[in-house]
């Protein structure tokens, strides 16, 4: 395994900084579908890095579009009446592909950020409307929504609140696959204190769990009978990740908000956003007088955006949505082969190009740390999984070819079997 200089003075997120400071696995460069680390051995990166690596490493297009703008305008904000043609550009085009007609377009610097943007401006449209009593924002148990103020809070990940106290009040959670719940928590709330649901199409960091069938389109029409504004956390899910631009036109939804980020750039640079519905901008665009006051500093960073641009040119030049689509069935394919393995409980996917294979309760009682023992064992086998609390998710990049994807399962096969 290759090894970072010790002692690291850099703290890790999501880390135990007692192990990770003197043994970190060190990155050191990229191509395609492979990274390698600085002794040169190279792995596939069966994660697209943090989901979000959707064109692939080493896109030169992309690079040389980020390099052009900085000559030109590497930075000026957007605050007030100032903007920039790399933003506005960006901002139409991702109007354009928005399920939502005339749709409007907030830019931030993240998903985390993106989904504060949205549930503030959830709770903001309803003063702006006048009815200020509706900030209650109903979430999903499992949902992973970012660690900012919002996102923790609203998040259904436990061990991510655990310590914090009370970040954001007047928020709850229901069953992650339960449609009939939603309706049930709003009708003991009251609807009238409702501000919003938020809900990821495929749910990512929760342990990777695709919708049943019905459930999305049934907690929209909930949301629309309540006039309770639905919010889907496209973070993961667009750019190609389940087969189209936003991840919730797979199922015919027109949410009033889209949270974005990740694939937007496929990471080349950090970028997020909020897609939201004519219906929710209409207070702050027609009528004067109500600045929604909130904002990034970097929130239309031209040249971000003229990366973001570059980016979406691959995704449709290359119709790498499309490919993700004709990939979805062999990656499920892949990992379904691994159903029957000793220690597996469940394999999860086949909505998009990601999935999941949960190990074993007798395992995992056996070892609490079998999960992380088994990435480690993928990985030294030349193969990057995550894991996710019980279970080991993949998330490839979009430009991954078949032989690659049989490339994982195999991997993920040789490195369960260290576990039994």
């Amino acid at each position: 395994m290759s090894t970072a200089p010790r002692d690291t003075a850099l703290w890790h997120p999501f880390a135990d900084m007692f192990q990770v400071k003197s043994s970190q696995f060190c990155v050191s460069k990229a191509d395609g579908v492979w990274i390698y680390d600085q002794e040169g051995r190279r792995y596939l990166d069966g994660t697209a890095s943090l989901w979000y690596a959707n064109v692939g490493h080493g896109r030169t297009e992309i690079v040389e579009a980020a390099a052009a703008q900085m000559r030109e305008l590497e930075s000026y904000f957007v605050f007030n009446d100032f903007t920039n043609p790399p933003a506005e550009a960006l901002a139409d085009r991702l109007s354009q592909l928005a399920p939502m007609d005339g749709a409007k377009i907030f830019l931030t610097t993240g998903g985390g950020e993106s989904i504060d943007t949205a549930a503030k401006l959830a709770r903001q449209y309803w003063a702006q409307r006048g009815q200020p009593q509706r900030t209650h924002i109903l979430s999903r148990g499992n949902a992973y929504h970012g660690t900012n103020g919002m996102g923790t809070s609203i998040g259904g990940i436990e061990v991510n609140q655990a310590g914090f106290g009370q970040l954001v009040p007047e928020v709850g959670r229901v069953a992650h696959d339960d449609a009939e719940g939603l309706r049930e928590a709003i009708d003991q709330l009251g609807a009238d204190r409702v501000a919003a649901f938020f809900a990821e199409p495929v749910m990512g960091a929760g342990g990777l769990y695709p919708p049943e069938p019905g459930y999305l389109e049934a907690v929209a029409k909930i949301c629309a009978e309540h006039d309770i504004l639905f919010v889907a956390d496209a973070v993961i899910c667009g750019f190609g990740r389940v087969g189209t631009w936003f991840g919730v036109e797979r199922w015919g939804l027109q949410p009033d908000m889209i949270t974005f980020a990740k694939g937007v750039t496929s990471g080349y640079l950090p970028l997020g956003g909020v897609v939201i519905a004519e219906r929710v901008a209409e207070p702050f665009w027609n009528h004067p007088g109500r600045p929604f006051r909130h904002g990034a500093t970097y929130s239309g960073h031209p040249t971000v955006a003229a990366a973001a641009l570059a980016n979406l040119d691959i995704l449709e030049r290359e119709k790498l949505l499309q490919r993700a689509d004709e990939l979805e069935r062999p990656l499920h394919d892949a990992l379904q082969q691994l159903a029957d393995h000793p220690a597996v409980a469940e394999v999860r996917g086949g909505t998009g190009l990601l999935g999941a294979v949960e190990l074993a309760p007798e395992v995992l009682a056996a070892d609490p740390g079998a999960v992380g023992r088994a990435q480690t064992a993928i990985r030294d086998l030349g193969v990057i999984v995550r894991p996710l609390g019980k279970a080991l998710a993949v998330s490839p990049p979009l430009i991954i070819s078949e032989s690659e994807i049989d490339l994982i399962g195999k991997a993920m096969q040789e490195g369960l079997d260290a576990l039994v």
